[in-house]
């Protein structure tokens, strides 16, 4: 299988590369490639899908994945029309998965670096001070060059090694199987639900899509999604409304119908299959959270 790597600069250390994006909206293309990535996005918020994941994201947004582990980043519509200050920015670096064993003889370190890239390659999401202390430390990169720049990674990756302040994304039995082929078929799939999801899609659209059988389809999209397209929509939908009831603006009815559902029956099904409670009970969470 050969890996797709998008738009990943000349590699000016055989350790790592960094790649500063400042750019208008995010090259949304699912993609894989042969190299760890740690993506940092200062501004921008919308969906992330990494392998069977899909999530939301904003500024802050810090992930660690193994290599080819597919992802994609994808920027919500925005609801005004006024684009002129839209804009997102990030910081991805990207490197070789024996970075470690180049510089380490330490097992304890060696151990410790196995135990991370088995997390990572489900997608490991850091969280809290970790975070916040990654994110300094990249920021520092970004400005240095040669040794400095190597030595301030380094930094980041003994914080890696010994946090417990991170969330995995991609589901335990999560396995890769996309070929070049599916990777171009997946991105059309994918970027058509991201535009339409908050209106009716049949089986029928979705494959002609992809230009399939709807039975032909609905294998395909399982066995590279490892999820139905209906619970991989349910999905999307119902992290949608996460954020929008955020919102107090809008009440629940509100956002049952904002995101795609006909009636508020099943809006309160999923929302409790997916989340395991009902959306007034997550509302009322939020609310408590905001009270501290």
């Amino acid at each position: 299988m050969k890996a797709i790597l998008v738009e990943l600069p000349k590699q000016h250390s055989s350790l790592i590369t960094i790649k500063k994006i400042k750019e208008r909206d995010f090259d949304a293309t699912l993609h894989f490639h042969d190299f760890c990535e740690l993506s940092f996005v200062k501004k921008s918020s919308g969906k992330r899908i990494i392998g069977d994941s899909i999530t939301n994201f904003s500024d802050g947004d810090l992930v660690l994945m193994s290599p080819n582990l597919p992802h994609m980043w994808y920027e919500d519509i925005p609801t005004s029309n006024n684009h002129r200050n839209k804009s997102v920015e990030a910081i991805v670096i990207y490197f070789p998965i024996n970075f470690l064993e180049k510089i380490c003889t330490d097992p304890g370190d060696l151990s410790k670096k196995t135990t991370l890239f088995e997390k990572a390659e489900r997608g490991m999401r850091f969280t809290g001070k970790t975070r916040a202390k990654i994110t300094k430390h990249l920021e520092k990169m970004t400005a240095m060059e040669g040794l400095p720049q190597i030595i301030e990674f380094l930094k980041i990756v003994n914080i890696m090694l010994n946090t417990d302040e991170f969330d995995l994304l991609a589901g335990l039995g999560y396995f890769h199987s996309y070929n070049e082929k599916d990777t171009e078929r997946m991105n059309q799939v994918y970027k058509y639900i991201m535009v339409n999801f908050t209106k009716p899609i049949s089986l029928e659209t979705i494959a002609s899509v992809a230009h399939m059988t709807p039975p032909a389809f609905c294998s395909f999209f399982k066995k590279r999604a490892q999820k139905s397209f209906t619970r991989f929509l349910n999905e999307l939908r119902i992290g949608h409304a996460c954020k929008l009831l955020q919102n107090e603006k809008l009440s629940i009815s509100d956002v049952c119908y904002e995101i795609g559902y006909q009636n508020f029956v099943n809006f309160n099904k999923h929302f409790k299959q997916i989340t395991g409670k009902t959306p007034s009970t997550y509302r009322k969470e939020l609310s408590t959270i905001r009270s501290f």
